[in-house]
């Protein structure tokens, strides 16, 4: 009983990584209409940005502050790479950020180098909170409830801010939000900006629990995906919940059938777009 609880807590944190990079996969998706490939690369760069700053300004600071220059990164992706094929067949973004993954790993491996780092995280983090469920630490709490945090934030942005409104309402009609005088250039960069942020979150909190790898978002991107069609495209709820659903799936078969943890992943999604092929909470018409 205690290994198959292990498990499954093992795959409820890697279920709030998936959450995290799927949140921002579904925003990119939803306004600026990209599969973004490059995710997992942004994602990656995160974490190493994170492992940079900490000598410099310590964990807290490099938390922060790794993320909003992942973000800015992001940006530059968008507006000299991204942008030009707004309007154009999907099938060419999704090669454009494909062959852009490819690059940032290879970046990544030129500067850093091939082999994993570690990630330093607080003493008092490493700490198990129990003395009988040794595998519940502070760091897996605090990824829980940064994960939370994050997740709050962003909704309250999308709800109470004028960003998130017009974010929103272009989700809904982009052309009559730029009817209206909204820059849906600098709309559609910003929500991207957003979208890669918490890409760089979750490589930050990915390191600490599984280290630094060049490889470490390529790993992750296609779960991401998996999560966001199990939740429903176009719900971010969805995305946060098939994030989670997977993630528990694959711990808790890793306790019986390791081999499978990963097979289980992509067997719910097909079992769900068989049931409801517009996901648990999806759009209506996404996928039917």
């Amino acid at each position: 009983m205690e290994l198959l609880l292990f498990d499954a807590f093992n795959g409820l944190i890697v279920g709030f990584f998936y959450a995290l990079m799927a949140l921002g996969l579904s925003l990119i998706l939803g306004l600026n209409s990209v599969i973004n490939f490059a995710h997992g690369g942004f994602m990656a760069l995160g974490g190493y940005l994170a492992f940079t700053l900490v000598p410099v300004i310590g964990f807290w600071g490099a938390l922060i502050l790794a993320p909003f220059a992942a973000a800015a990164l992001g940006i530059l992706a968008e507006r000299g790479l991204v942008r030009p094929l707004y309007g154009r067949d999907p099938l060419y973004s999704l090669l454009l950020t494909f062959g852009l993954a490819l690059i940032l790993e290879d970046v990544t491996r030129s500067i850093w180098g091939a082999q994993g780092l570690p990630f330093a995280i607080p003493n008092f983090l490493n700490h198990p909170l129990s003395n009988v469920y040794f595998f519940f630490t502070g760091y897996r709490l605090f990824v829980i409830i940064v994960t939370a945090i994050a997740t709050a934030t962003l909704f309250a942005t999308l709800r109470f801010t004028r960003l998130g409104i017009c974010i929103r309402a272009g989700n809904a009609d982009l052309e009559t939000v730029a009817s209206l005088g909204v820059n849906i250039y600098l709309l559609r960069a910003a929500n991207f900006a957003l979208g890669i942020l918490l890409a760089g979150l979750a490589g930050i909190l990915a390191a600490g629990q599984l280290g630094l790898t060049p490889t470490m978002g390529a790993s992750l991107i296609m779960p991401s995906f998996v999560a966001i069609i199990v939740g429903g495209a176009g719900s971010l709820i969805g995305s946060l919940l098939g994030g989670l659903i997977i993630g528990v799936a694959a711990g808790i078969t890793t306790a019986y059938f390791p081999a499978a943890s990963e097979v289980v992943i992509y067997l719910i999604m097909a079992v769900v777009l068989v049931i409801r092929p517009r996901g648990l909470l999806g759009q209506e018409g996404l996928f039917e």
